[in-house]
């Protein structure tokens, strides 16, 4: 299987329109070779690209900022001799400065395949400044290591946040490059836009359903995103960064796992079994007890559930991360009435609205846990309108044939 960025680096032909062009990198530290070499270097040693800046996402081109909110400065590159822009600093969207810098920018980011993963908002605010000014953009795709199932509430009109760059579900199925493509079409853009597709991606099949386990290794695009068994629980984790629960940063774990002082893990479980126990499916949970080191609840222990996606119980298909996390809240709520749940500090900038009601794109899902009377099926109402309506129209920016 090979990658976007070891196709172009491979076949000269590929890169034959980038000839006379000065080209510019948006990267972060997962933007790797197959022989781990950062693709800035891998480039910058090409006689026939002439690479002029670069650009880092959140958490920085280099992936030293922990945590949301941290942001990283401009730097001149010492080895390349080229300036690095950040798109998390002073700006999220490049200026005018910034994009008369290029004139084809490559875009090497490896995606998690949820909706709140903020690389996709900056895809969308590069294609939308290379609209503007003139510029063309290449992606060189790489996998979603969540492979290709869709799951949760699309994005409301008005929600659309850093958070959120568009209608999506919170877990999409589609690779970076098809996602620029979606862009391209939802927000009619005249841009020059073109894909380096993988080639021998096959996301159907185990054990690594999107991710070529056994060929490739992880690093993480983001310093919390750990492993593949993180990518796969995101698109329900994700959500308890808009809750006062743990979501395991400061463990060895982060995002596989949840939890808070005070709760009961064992009575959680069972109340969540004897609801929906078809929400539990695909994966294996576990209690466990953990004391973070930084972050929420640092130094305390907190009590709750693993969520276990690692072995031979994992079902692709059957797992359902967004609707597991949800059943999770609505077991607190049912459980510990009187727990502050939801958090009311400033999420990505935003101040005057609830992080939970960000993250999911609407309040509909804080408002299903809130709602003593609201049964799963109602969640199912909401939700799969929703799913089989992306599923639809996903169809349309699809690259890859199923295996």
């Amino acid at each position: 299987m090979k990658f976007g960025i070891d196709r172009l680096l491979e076949d000269t032909t590929l890169r034959k329109p980038l000839a006379g062009r000065r080209i510019a990198l948006l990267a972060h530290p997962a933007s790797v070779t197959h022989d781990l070499t950062h693709s800035l270097d891998a480039l910058a040693r090409l006689d026939d690209i002439r690479l002029v800046a670069a650009f880092g996402p959140q958490h920085g081109l280099r992936g030293d900022k922990q945590d949301n909110m941290v942001e990283s400065s401009d730097f001149h590159d010492p080895v390349h001799g080229i300036p690095i822009f950040s798109l998390y600093g002073e700006v999220r969207r490049p200026t005018a400065a910034m994009m008369d810098s290029f004139d084809t920018l490559l875009i090497d980011l490896q995606d998690v395949g949820c909706r709140i993963y903020t690389f996709i908002t900056t895809l969308r605010y590069m294609l939308e400044a290379a609209a503007e000014h003139g510029k063309a953009v290449w992606v060189l795709d790489r996998p979603n290591p969540a492979g290709r199932p869709v799951e949760g509430l699309r994005l409301r009109p008005g929600w659309e946040s850093f958070v959120g760059a568009g209608a999506l579900p919170m877990r999409h199925g589609l690779t970076l490059g098809e996602l620029g493509h979606w862009f391209v079409n939802t927000l009619h853009l005249d841009v020059e836009y073109k894909v380096i597709t993988l080639e021998g991606w096959k996301p159907e099949q185990a054990p690594g359903h999107g991710w070529p386990l056994g060929e490739r290794t992880w690093v993480n695009p983001s310093p919390n995103a750990a492993n593949l068994w993180m990518a796969r629980c995101y698109a329900g984790t994700v959500m308890l960064e808009g809750t006062t629960l743990s979501e395991g940063r400061g463990t060895t774990r982060p995002l596989e796992l949840f939890g808070a002082p005070g709760l009961d893990p064992r009575t959680l479980l069972a109340w969540m079994e004897a609801q929906v126990p078809q929400w539990l499916h695909g994966c294996r949970l576990r209690t466990c007890w953990f004391e973070p080191t930084f972050h929420k609840h640092v130094g305390k222990l907190c009590a709750g559930l693993q969520i276990h996606v690692e072995d031979g119980s994992y079902d692709h298909e059957a797992f359902r991360p967004w609707r597991l996390m949800a059943l999770a809240f609505k077991a607190v709520r049912a459980l510990h009435p009187d727990f502050e749940l939801w958090r009311d500090f400033p999420y990505e900038y935003e101040r005057d609205r609830l992080a939970i009601d960000l993250i999911n794109g609407s309040p509909l899902l804080r408002q299903w846990v809130d709602d003593p009377a609201a049964t799963p099926d109602d969640l199912d109402a909401l939700t799969a309108p929703d799913e089989a309506a992306w599923l639809s129209e996903r169809e349309a920016v699809l690259l890859y044939a199923r295996s």
